[in-house]
């Protein structure tokens, strides 16, 4: 049974049966700032006037006023009570609600974030959580800690990092076999350059994958070989034909598939790296979120001599903490540290050790619930968006990760449908972009953790006003 109380302007609904209750007051108070239903300006009740009237403890509302407050959308002054943020620039609407008396024709948008997979909603930063563990990394630093540190990251952050990751994700890591790196992108430089140091010129990479990494690898001086993957995730056999030296692989989320490394392949994937002396570089990128599914841990936990586990903050946090982790095989954890020393001396220790102060004292673990359950609404929502909108698109993927796929109808150019998108404000990428190997059906990976669910149902209107009004290719040249 689902519970309403009118707040000034706005509308506040719980399902009481459903834990969490303060992320979902936290989420339905964004929203309803988002959505201009609480305007700037306008004064929310106490949190002990709001804790009686929802019948809930002064400690949720608490909770989430603090959370607000942090991102911005809420001002608390002593003697003043708590208000809208009177200018809260980007944490207001990026796109206005829908006008239904408008027509269905597309309609530019403000923003080229709408739908983009690969980012977090960067207003749901922990901001006090982080403001206060910084302080507290500050305050318990030693002189020491200023000084050049080691390359391959501060220890505390490495101890608590094997303890999460073992904790979460069923690793075996040691913390001496952790590297801390500038996000997932540079651990991919480490191990690229460990491997070219050992004679390696290819690597395998699942068809279809990120394009980034692709390019980023190619950058690097390594050729990627595409391996197909299907309905298991990744075609050990077909790797095993490839003749690479190491393959990178996506097991707990395949992107952009969503598809899970079936177990019989894991075993399979991991004797072909035992038996060819091959590595695994497994991108764990976004496990931590999942809403349909069983956990499923990492390949590294199975195999730490065979697996270079990679991970990073940029999801659960943000891209702009750059920072990540990359667990290495023993062997190679020399050769690592190595390099991370000549690329940098070493990274932003104070930020490492801040770092470290949110994973002890569960602060990370509190906002990735938080997090999820926004995730699961904005899923939901972009879910049903897709039903009513598109009713002829295949959805994929849904049950885990940042993103889905949309399979579109034969004949249909996904990758003039995403450019005639991003002129209207969205950012789709179509999956043709994403293979290597020709073939395959049209489609589009959308992400859902940036926007709110009204705004995702407005994206996918619109994308879906843009399909019938596509160009026909010219089929002159």
């Amino acid at each position: 049974m689902e519970d309403q109380l009118t707040t000034p302007e706005a509308l506040v609904e719980l399902d009481r049966a459903r834990p969490g209750l303060a992320g979902q007051l936290t989420v339905a108070l964004r929203e309803a700032i988002v959505q201009g239903r609480l305007v700037p300006g306008t004064r929310l009740p106490s949190s002990r006037g709001l804790a009686a009237d929802l019948r809930l403890s002064r400690g949720v509302v608490v909770e989430a006023y603090e959370q607000l407050v942090a991102e911005g959308r809420l001002l608390a002054r002593p003697g003043a009570g708590t208000v809208v943020a009177p200018d809260t620039g980007a944490t207001q609407s990026r796109w206005s609600p829908p006008d239904t008396r408008a027509s269905t024709a597309a309609q530019p948008l403000p923003t080229g974030n709408g739908l983009r997979s690969g980012v977090p909603d960067l207003a749901m930063f922990p901001r006090a959580q982080w403001r206060r563990a910084y302080e507290r990394a500050l305050s318990r630093a030693r002189d020491a800690d200023f000084d050049y540190g080691d390359p391959a990251g501060a220890p505390r952050l490495r101890t608590e990092l094997s303890n999460y990751l073992g904790r979460v994700r069923a690793a075996r890591v040691d913390p001496a076999d952790l590297v801390i790196t500038t996000g997932a992108a540079q651990a991919f430089s480490l191990v690229a350059a460990v491997l070219q140091s050992r004679g390696a010129t290819t690597i395998g990479i699942e068809d279809p994958g990120s394009s980034a990494i692709r390019i980023h690898l190619e950058a690097q001086g390594l050729r990627p070989v595409p391996v197909p993957v299907d309905a298991e995730g990744l075609d050990v056999e077909a790797l095993a034909r490839s003749g690479v030296p190491a393959v990178l692989t996506t097991p707990a989320h395949q992107y952009p598939t969503g598809v899970v490394l079936a177990p019989r392949r894991r075993a399979a994937l991991l004797a072909w790296a035992r038996t060819t002396g091959g590595l695994v570089v497994e991108d764990d990128y976004d496990a931590e979120f999942r809403y349909d599914r069983d956990p499923v841990g990492c390949l590294q936990g199975l195999a730490p001599d065979l697996v270079a586990h990679i991970g990073s903050a940029s999801k659960a946090l943000a891209p702009a903490m750059r920072l990540g982790w990359l667990a290495v095989p023993p062997g190679w954890r020399a050769a690592v540290v190595a390099a991370k020393s000549a690329a940098d001396i070493g990274g932003p220790v104070l930020e490492q050790l801040a770092f470290a102060e949110l994973l002890g004292d569960g602060g990370y673990d509190r906002h990735l619930r938080r997090c999820r359950q926004a995730h699961r609404q904005r899923r939901d929502a972009l879910t049903a968006a897709l039903r009513r909108y598109l009713p002829s698109a295949r959805i994929s993927g849904i049950a885990a990760g940042l993103h889905l796929v949309v399979e579109l109808p034969d004949g249909v150019d996904d990758e003039r449908l995403a450019d005639a998108a991003q002129r209207a404000g969205l950012a789709p990428v179509p999956l043709s972009r994403l293979r290597l190997a020709p073939g395959g059906p049209p489609g589009l990976v959308l992400g859902y953790a940036a926007n709110p669910p009204a705004e995702l149902t407005r994206a996918v209107r619109t994308l879906a006003s843009l399909v019938p009004l596509l160009p026909e290719p010219d089929r002159t040249r």
